[in-house]
């Protein structure tokens, strides 16, 4: 088995993460990433309300009895998001591993450190780890260029900012944005990393709570079929290339594009159409370039094993070799 920092300080088997995923992190999927080993994150406002995040952490205690956490995105919206609330529930849900993403979550580390929360701390840049290790987060998961999301305004790869931030924080480091086999994995570990995050990757098992259209379109697409919307609103995503997808690209090439120019283009309504219909085409979705890597839609189970049986060959069987 694989042991770094990370598996030991969050008690899971495999150094292998299940990041935050709007409308894909559920009970069924998070469950199954537990089960298989790994650490996922039910996403606390993707049910929809503080109340209804009570009943997926129990939905999900009710499928798995191994540890899983809950992502928490801290970002401006147009209407106020009672985040109080949610690390509320959070907490008096007994759940012991948040992840945070957006922005700074030093406001609700106090509450999560009394009731014994371990923090993780989503970043897409070295100089924003730091800050984060200062505030008092337990683990960085730093989100290379190749992510699907929000890749930061930055456009560094994780060839580069995985060591970079390695070099410059003590706590453990999660590679995220480009993971996605046993390559990934084992690169990240040589990187300085404790481990790997997945998204797109688990977005292709048989537990995702999405159309199977959509997985098989991630299957077919390869690393190019993506599109970077918003970069000229210094707000970057990497979503997949699709009709609508192009059509907020054209938009903005053409100068001066403001959000109100694109957002019954790429409103939530039209993305959730995508997973519940299959529609690949009803509104933008987020994928990453490791799309070029996934070939199959396996469970959970068989996907974790694959990763860490493959991992600990290439460490045994070609690594060892190149030493004399």
């Amino acid at each position: 088995m694989l042991k770094t920092r990370f598996t030991e300080m969050f008690g899971v088997e495999v150094p292998i993460t299940c990041g935050g995923m709007t409308r894909v992190g559920k009970a069924e999927l998070i469950a199954a990433v537990a089960n298989a080993g790994a650490l996922g994150f039910v996403t606390a406002l993707t049910p929809g309300s503080p109340e209804k995040l009570v009943a997926e952490i129990k939905k999900t205690r009710e499928m798995t009895d191994k540890p899983f956490g809950v992502n928490l995105t801290i970002l401006p919206t147009i209407t106020p998001v009672p985040y109080d609330e949610y690390v509320k529930v959070i907490v008096e849900s007994g759940i012991k591993i948040v992840e945070t993403a957006g922005n700074n979550p030093q406001p609700f580390l106090p509450a999560f450190k009394a009731a014994g929360v371990k923090v993780i701390h989503k970043c897409t840049t070295a100089r924003h780890a730091v800050k984060a290790e200062k505030v008092g987060v337990d683990c960085i998961s730093i989100d290379g260029f190749e992510c699907a999301g929000h890749p930061g305004e930055d456009d560094v790869g994780g060839l580069i900012l995985f060591p970079v931030t390695a070099d410059k924080v003590k706590i453990p480091i999660i590679a995220s944005g480009g993971m996605a086999d046993a390559r990934g994995l084992v690169a990240a570990l040589a990187l300085g990393c404790d481990g790997a995050n997945m998204g797109t990757r688990f977005m292709a098992t048989k537990e995702a709570p999405i159309h199977e259209s959509v997985k098989q379109a991630i299957v077919a697409n390869d690393e190019r079929a993506t599109d970077l919307i918003f970069r000229t609103m210094h707000n970057t995503a990497r979503v997949a290339k699709n009709a609508i997808s192009q059509e907020v690209v054209a938009i903005e090439k053409r100068g001066n594009a403001t959000f109100a120019d694109v957002k019954d283009l790429v409103a939530g309504a039209r993305g959730a159409q995508v997973y519940e219909t299959g529609n690949v085409d009803a509104g933008i979705w987020s994928a990453g370039q490791t799309q070029g890597l996934i070939h199959d839609i396996p469970t959970c189970k068989e996907l974790v094993a694959r990763i860490v049986s493959e991992a600990e060959a290439i460490i045994r069987n070609k690594l060892d070799k190149v030493v004399a």
